[in-house]
């Protein structure tokens, strides 16, 4: 099969196609024909030498998939059949034409979605229910602030908690992001992070209250104006370090807002704990998707042989919504 391998850390230019030996499903496992795949800030992470697959996964890049199942290994109790279409949840293998994967994290497609467009959902799904829902206990009415807007985090975060009942507020790094966040994508409040201090702006906009909620991609470099911006009994969940890894942490602004720092990941978890989530999100988000409160937004497609183009362009910072590999 073919399948994107990364010859030494560096940018999109040190992807390359090979010609592999395929999987074989191990005990508990199924064997997916994959037809799509989506890119996650995790893959580029990866690429740059940065986040390596916890110990035991595919050195391949790849955190979800679609496809149609092609086989099982041993101890299968998931009721799947061969053909059924799929989408899962990987630590890593994505970018390849076939991939071995745990039942548990593995889902039928929501109604209504086709199958190349599934690829977009299940690594942003899981990721925004299990901390917006999951970790932050987020409740109808409450304001949440969603850092990174036109990505496909924020995507499915603003939609999310739009459908949960909240007041959503987001950043962006331009004039056009913002406006697309609010007109596109629902967000009550956009901020341009670039022009503005956001959390005096999210006050200022939001009747001089903090976000109950925070969920944030950034890390060290938003940490002070993420606990500025939070309101009492505020959480802040922290998924993402993009912009670094140590901040200095005021913690007499935490007690005095009763406040809570909270950081996750998702990739490195037992299969138990992504079988948890994944059956959270088919019961709760799959509905959202199936009767259009949540649309999958998919910005562009690339065959696998473009995988290198597909990164410059996931680079760039230009989409709304997903970038995905075709098979």
């Amino acid at each position: 099969m073919k399948a994107v391998y990364i010859s030494e850390p560096g940018g999109p230019e040190v992807l390359e196609v090979r010609e592999v030996e395929a999987p074989v499903p191990g005990p508990g496992e199924v064997l997916i024909d994959v037809v799509a795949a989506g890119l996650n800030r995790a893959d580029v992470q990866q690429r740059r030498g940065f986040y390596p697959p916890p110990p035991g996964a595919s050195e391949i890049p790849g955190l979800e998939v679609s496809g149609r199942i092609a086989g099982f290994g041993t101890g299968v109790t998931k009721p799947f059949s061969l053909g059924d279409k799929v989408v899962a949840l990987l630590a890593g293998g994505g970018y390849a034409q076939q991939v071995a994967v745990p039942a548990e994290q593995v889902l039928r497609l929501p109604d209504g979605v086709d199958l190349v467009t599934a690829a977009s959902l299940p690594e942003v799904a899981a990721t925004v229910y299990s901390n917006l829902v999951m970790t932050a206990q987020l409740q109808a009415g409450e304001t949440v602030l969603i850092h990174g807007a036109t990505g496909g985090i924020g995507t499915m975060a603003i939609q999310l908690a739009k459908a949960y009942g909240a007041k959503v507020a987001t950043t962006a790094g331009t004039d056009e992001k913002v406006s697309t966040a609010k007109a596109f994508l629902g967000a009550d409040i956009a901020i341009n992070y670039a022009e503005e201090d956001f959390p005096e702006s999210l006050r200022r906009q939001n009747g001089g209250k903090g976000a109950d909620v925070i969920l944030d991609v950034v890390g060290a470099k938003y940490l002070k104006q993420n606990v500025e911006a939070l309101a009492e009994y505020g959480r802040l969940v922290v998924i993402g370090l993009q912009g670094g890894t140590k901040g200095e942490l005021d913690l007499g602004e935490l007690l005095r807002k009763r406040a809570a720092v909270v950081a996750t990941a998702l990739r490195p978890r037992p299969v138990a704990e992504k079988g948890a989530i994944l059956n959270e999100v088919r019961d709760h988000v799959w509905p959202m998707v199936a009767d259009g409160r949540i649309q999958p937004l998919v910005a562009k497609t690339f065959p696998l042989d473009q995988v290198i183009a597909a990164h410059e362009y996931f680079d760039s910072g230009d989409h709304v919504g997903k970038v995905l590999l075709v098979m």
